[in-house]
Formats: structure tokens, sequence, C-alpha cells
């Protein structure tokens, strides 16, 4: 008997084995488009403090709408009203049908700041569309933040970052990128003689050298421009991260406004008055 009732355990404990929870099958997301850099992009790269990547995200994000509705208010006013109005004349429903769908789908795109994911630490990305001008964008928040150090508004950025038009990071892609950003500030009639430094940053990358960076770029700028690494009047930024670069043009003032680093903005200590 003890041997039947082995025997029968034995055979419930198989057959409760064998019966395994059939997996849930799942609709496959289609047209699911995740974020990312191309080339011809504008935007705004951003540093943080550690492991406060996710809540900077949302702090610059929330941040940097504010200051585009004070800025580009006119702009984006008369955008809504030109998208209501071709959607008000338009006579084809199936047409409407397909705008809204289109619409609803790139929400995230037609955004004026997409955040981008990068896979380093501390470092955020925030891709820019128009009216938004990533350099006079950045540079109205630092003045304001320089103007009002009393009033903190942000808790976890640190430095803020303009790029004004992205490429690959090739020798190729640089002097493409190089010459579209490059040329409305030095070239073309009218154009006075400048002085410039050129200031590479480069993030885990190992193919194109910062000397040969700097020589390629300065090259393009040319005569009758000259360098000066400490009284400049542009300073050219060009941010290399892994396979990606960026380039923007920057005014004289770029140190005095701490580099675009908010955060040593706001701790700055206002001088004392004399008595």
């Amino acid at each position: 008997m003890a041997d039947c009732g082995k025997r029968k355990s034995e055979n419930l404990q198989r057959g409760s084995a064998a019966k395994k929870p059939k997996k849930q099958w799942q609709m496959p997301k289609k047209n699911v488009s995740v974020p990312c850099i191309n080339p011809g992009d504008a935007g705004i790269w951003a540093t943080c403090d550690m492991h406060k990547e996710g809540l900077c995200t949302v702090e610059l994000k929330d941040f940097f709408n504010q200051y585009a509705d004070l800025i580009y208010s006119d702009a984006i006013t008369h955008e809504t009203t030109v998208q209501k109005q071709n959607l008000d004349v338009s006579d084809d429903i199936e047409a409407d049908i397909n705008q809204e769908v289109q619409g609803m789908q790139g929400s995230n795109q037609e955004a004026l700041f997409v955040p981008i994911k990068i896979d380093v630490q501390c470092v955020l990305f925030f891709r820019t569309r128009e009216p938004v001008e990533p350099v006079s964008f950045v540079q109205r928040i630092c003045e304001s933040a320089s103007e009002d150090k009393t009033t903190k508004r942000t808790r976890f950025v640190k430095r803020l970052t303009p790029m004004t038009r992205m490429g690959k990071a090739t020798e190729r892609s640089l002097e493409e990128t190089a010459k579209a950003v490059l040329g409305p500030v030095f070239h073309g009639e009218g154009k006075t003689a400048l002085k410039f430094a050129i200031r590479p940053t480069i993030r885990n990358h190992h193919t194109m050298k910062r000397d040969d960076i700097i020589k390629q770029v300065a090259d393009l700028v040319g005569k009758p421009h000259t360098v000066d690494l400490k009284h400049y009047d542009r300073l050219i930024l060009v941010d290399v991260y892994r396979n990606i670069l960026g380039i923007s043009v920057v005014g004289g003032d770029f140190e005095k406004l701490k580099r675009y680093n908010l955060a040593e903005i706001y701790e700055q200590t206002p001088p004392k008055s004399e008595t």
C-alpha cells in the first residue's frame, strides 16, 4: 500500500510539472520609432548630476518649454494658427483623417524639444526644431540666470551646450557640417575679420583626433580671420560622441557665462557693495 501511494504521488508530481503555464501572445508593436540623432539635426547637450538623468530630462523639458513660450510665443502662435487653418480649409475627409492620425503618431517628432536617450552617464541630448535656435536660446537662458541668481530654476542640470547642426563623426561629415555652420558667421559679403578659437569635446570616440579636428575646422574658417585662444570674438564648439558630432559658434562672453554651466552661474556670489 505504501508503494502504491508513493507511485501515485510521483505520478501527480510529474503531471503537475508537465503542465507549464502558456505564454500570452502579444501583438507586435508597429510604427514605433525611437528618437535618435540624425545628420542635419539641431539640439542641446546637457550634463546633470550622477544618477539623475531621468529627473533632469523631465526638469529640462518643462524648463525649455517655459522659455520657448517666452521667446518664441509669436512664432508658436502663428504656427498653431496656420495648422488650424489648413484643417479648416481642407474638404477631403480622408485627407483630414490621415493628417490627424499622422499627428497623433508623430506627436513626439513635432515637439519643440525631443529628449534622445544617450548611453552615457550624466549626459542628455534634446533635439530641437524651428523656431528654436539652440545657440541664442541657451544664451538667453544663461543671461537670465546671470541677471537673477537669487531664483534658481533648475535642480539637476549643470552645463548646456547648444549644437547648431549635427553630423556623422567622420572627416567628410565634419567638413560638410562645419561649412554649413561656419558659413553664415565667417563668410559672405560684408563680413569683418574676427578672432576665433576652437574647442573640441570628445566622448567615447577614438577615430578622429583633437588636433586634426582643430586643424580641419581652422582651415575652413580661413582668412582674414585669425586665431586668438584667449580674447576671441567667436568660439567654435565641436562635440564628438561615438559616431556623431555637432558644431556651433558662440559669442565672446562664453567664459563670462561660465561656459553655459547653469549650476555655476547660480552659485556665483554677488559682489559685496562697498560701504
